[in-house]
């Protein structure tokens, strides 16, 4: 068996192999419900042979949407509206997540394909946006100013967050991830580019990832010790004066020992002026650091397109699991591809509906 294809087991939960589907964000909700889109999208995934189909950036509180279409689990018609989606994942042999999140500065934008919007930008007041809310009055560039949070505030943001997760569990989620990536918010307490505070929650690296903490520990107290916890991180802001590779390793050590159980390594997202250099797997080398400085398991992502590749990955011992995204979208059969790539048994992942198309049968 190749090591993609071989089981992982995150506390009481074991995942059918470690290939998986990343969170994207379809922009396809209303008041933060989602839709029959939903159930379609992620049900196919669970088909194509994924271990772990993760749902999308779903807000804790409605200001925390990238945009007014965003997914959310702020309430229980959102909890309700997840409930069949993750029946279709469940049916079809793959485990369930979602990523909960707070979008921060970046927050009360227009989703891509709105014909409002005429390019990335803050939704005005006066067209359904809101007041963002960010560690420091710092605008992410082209976006409008946030608010400072005060500390009454975190505070129901880390309660806001706990709340999501009791109700991930009850929707029937098998896990939830911890979004601290991508510029939105707990990444911007973590940088010190978007973070000036001078209070507990900035100045140290310990300080600023104070929230983050704070989440994580609310989170697996309401979730309880036998339930998966995950953590996206970026792990490096590309930027000069940003967060390091061993800044966010120093900060996912602190998250284990805080309650995650897998730390979902990405990069960049916090600011406009990010230089990145591109190519296939280039995220892999942050997510093994991370690895080896934490002593976590992770999970590796950044143009990872073919088993082959994936399985290198895991082989080199780089991650633990390999997530993967835009390939899903091209290909939602990508774990049956993959499979049969690396010369997996059919009847180990394929649906009996599909196993004629299996180049063996």
């Amino acid at each position: 068996m190749s090591q993609l294809f071989s089981p992982i087991a995150l506390r009481g939960t074991e995942f059918r192999n470690r290939l998986w589907v990343s969170p994207m964000c379809q922009y396809s909700a209303i008041d933060g419900v989602v839709s029959d889109w939903h159930l379609v999208h992620l049900a196919q995934f669970a088909s194509g042979g994924a271990g772990l189909v993760m749902a999308e950036a779903s807000a804790v509180v409605a200001e925390g949407r990238i945009s007014p279409r965003d997914a959310g689990i702020w309430n229980d018609a959102q909890r309700d509206a997840w409930r069949p989606v993750v029946d279709a994942i469940h049916a079809r042999g793959s485990k369930a997540a979602i990523q909960l999140a707070h979008a921060g500065r970046k927050a009360s934008t227009w989703w891509p394909f709105a014909s409002e919007s005429g390019g990335r930008a803050s939704v005005a007041l006066d067209e359904g946006g809101w007041v963002t809310a960010a560690p420091s009055a710092i605008a992410y560039e082209g976006f409008a100013a946030p608010e400072e949070l005060t500390t009454e505030r975190i505070d129901e943001i880390v309660e806001a967050f706990a709340a999501a997760a009791r109700r991930s569990v009850d929707a029937g989620f098998d896990a939830v991830e911890v979004h601290a990536a991508h510029g939105y918010l707990l990444h911007e307490f973590l940088s010190p580019l978007s973070n000036t505070r001078t209070d507990e929650y900035g100045g140290s690296l310990e300080n600023r990832a104070r929230l983050t903490l704070r989440v994580i520990e609310a989170v697996r107290t309401e979730v309880g010790e036998d339930y998966p916890v995950i953590v996206r991180f970026s792990a490096t802001d590309s930027a000069p004066g940003g967060l390091e590779v061993d800044d966010v390793a120093a900060v996912g050590a602190w998250a284990k020992e805080s309650g995650a159980d897998l730390l979902d390594v990405s990069s960049s997202g916090l600011v406009a002026h990010q230089q990145l250099d591109v190519h296939p797997g280039y995220q892999v080398p942050f997510a093994a650091r991370v690895r080896e400085v934490a002593g976590a398991p992770v999970g590796a992502v950044g143009i990872i397109t073919t088993g082959t590749q994936a399985e290198q990955v895991l082989a080199e011992g780089s991650a633990d699991v390999v997530f993967a995204a835009r390939e899903w979208l091209r290909n939602p059969h990508f774990g049956l591809t993959a499979a049969t790539e690396l010369g997996e048994p059919a009847a180990d992942l394929w649906p009996a509906q599909y196993i004629r198309a299996h180049r063996a049968a």
